[in-house]
């Protein structure tokens, strides 16, 4: 009888920053004869596709629309490790009384909940942080209580061992603002919060780029660079047909977008996006619009449905507008 395959379960956190470096893990583990499933919210679900990789669901509390569901993010983060607790329970319960049991759970830097999961059903777990390492360094020692709060200009540039100097306008917003984004914050530094259980560290990055960022600050944050997570076309091109990511939750640039991008000289376009999570205030929003109408710049700003309402009538009016599902950018003309 051959060698039992050893059987990952990978959890990301559900936003497309979060997916796709996961998914990426877990394609190049498939590739090396491990068995990875991926396990993502009902919401999330569908966005996935990647021969050779299982994918379950796990829930967050809200099935419907997930994250746009929950009222604020805090309660979105509490109900998620209640529900995906129990769900991720049941889930290693289900491959335990099967054939492939599960042997480690890789699971999110911001849900550290799933290593007492994992602990609790005697697999191994491991944190996947997809923030740089020089990210890492600062929210550890935040942590550690050897960087205070808030940071103050006066008090920069911040030193940190293995990195270059920060000035205050390179630190990360919730370490100058921590008071404007408490659950952020909170997701930020819980990773730490019970990282001595875990059996190993992951990081997306290389040790090219922040080798000397992971040994300065090793003794209080020992991870393994596992990165760059991209497709293995755009990097070795050991697994064939490997040239896309496998997941979007948002509908891709149509060809006319892209036409159109075409038509630009080089660097000349302004590519603007806050991602799947952060909402702007309506004087944001604003300030933004007319600064991109003023500057005469050619430019693409990927607009949630949701914010749509707190832009300028007259700016929207002015502009190219093409629509997905989920969101609509907007081009100058």
């Amino acid at each position: 009888m051959g060698e039992e395959q050893a059987h990952v379960l990978a959890i990301p956190y559900p936003s497309q920053g979060h997916i796709i470096p996961f998914l990426r893990f877990a394609k190049r583990l498939s590739s090396k004869g491990i068995k990875a499933t991926f396990a993502t919210t009902r919401h999330t679900l569908s966005s996935i596709s990647s021969p050779f990789i299982s994918v379950e669901p796990i829930s967050d509390g809200f099935v419907l629309g997930g994250f746009s569901q929950a009222p604020n993010t805090d309660l979105y983060l509490k109900s998620f490790k209640i529900h995906g607790s129990k769900s991720l329970s049941q889930l290693i319960e289900k491959y335990n009384s099967s054939s492939t049991p599960i042997d480690c759970v890789i699971y999110d830097s911001f849900f550290p909940w799933a290593l007492d999961v994992a602990k609790q059903h005697g697999v191994f777990g491991a944190p996947f942080f997809t923030n740089s390492v020089a990210v890492c360094a600062l929210y550890c020692r935040i942590h550690l209580g050897i960087l205070g709060l808030p940071v103050k200009r006066e008090e920069s540039p911040v030193v940190v061992p293995g990195l270059p100097p920060l000035s205050f306008d390179d630190l990360p917003s919730f370490l100058r603002a921590p008071d404007c984004y408490p659950a952020y914050l909170a997701m930020k530094l819980s990773p730490f919060s019970n990282l001595d259980g875990a059996d190993w560290i992951f990081c997306n990055s290389f040790e090219e780029l922040e080798g000397e960022g992971k040994k300065g600050t090793s003794e209080l944050w020992s991870a393994t660079l596992i990165g760059p997570m991209v497709p293995s076309a755009h990097l070795d091109g050991r697994i064939e047909g490997d040239n896309g990511h496998g997941a979007s939750l948002w509908k891709p640039l149509s060809e006319e977008c892209t036409n159109w991008l075409k038509m630009k000289a080089d660097k000349s376009v302004v590519y603007v996006s806050f991602g799947s999570m952060v909402s702007l205030i309506d004087e944001q929003m604003e300030e933004i619009a007319w600064g991109l109408k003023g500057s005469n710049l050619d430019f693409i700003w990927l607009v949630r449905n949701s914010e749509l309402n707190k832009l300028p009538s007259e700016v929207v009016d002015s502009t190219t507008e093409k629509v997905n599902n989920k969101a609509k950018s907007f081009a100058s003309r």
